[in-house]
């Protein structure tokens, strides 16, 4: 059975709220300017952060792959936090916060554009060598990760992080 991309954004929806808002988050912690936020909406992209150019090589490479680094931190958190949750609130309440764990954590990722906006910053004239080993490997991963999301390699990483790694660690 197939489902349309768009069905699935539309089902984990917080995800992609939480994926706008770490790029935000970068942009702020980088000093870069913000020109248009959409957190979400029904389109593609199902949403967006339109920025200036960053101050440094670094800065885009953080602004682009913060949502990995801020959606598995609260893709993981939620998902320790459902079993406490569904202790004091009921199941209905556990297995909605595990929606929302396993939400956040498949939109860890980031996205081809974030890809093409890295690629584009490492290869300006004044991009540090070792940006540009660092992120090269890192923009073809974006790549990969991509295309794993046809064979739903984005909602495993988020079913990992917020469900198989709180047992693993034997937290949940």
């Amino acid at each position: 059975m197939i489902i349309p991309g768009f069905i699935i954004t539309w089902l984990t929806f917080p995800g992609v709220v939480v994926h706008e808002f770490a790029h935000l988050f970068f942009c702020q912690l980088t000093g870069t300017r913000v020109l248009k936020v959409c957190f979400f909406r029904l389109g593609n992209p199902a949403g967006y952060v339109v920025h200036e150019r960053p101050a440094s090589t670094w800065s885009h490479l953080l602004i682009g792959i913060g949502p990995l680094f801020v959606n598995s931190a609260l893709g993981l958190g939620a998902g320790l936090a459902a079993a406490p949750v569904g202790e004091l609130a009921g199941r209905g309440a556990y297995y909605g916060t595990l929606w929302l764990a396993v939400s956040i954590a498949t939109h860890s990722f980031p996205s081809t554009g974030d890809a093409r906006a890295i690629w584009g910053a490492l290869w300006r004239r004044d991009a540090p060598l070792l940006a540009r080993i660092l992120g090269a490997p890192l923009v073809g991963l974006i790549y990969a990760g991509a295309l794993g999301s046809f064979f739903w390699l984005d909602l495993a990483y988020g079913v990992g992080i917020a469900v198989m790694l709180p047992r693993y660690l034997g937290l949940s």
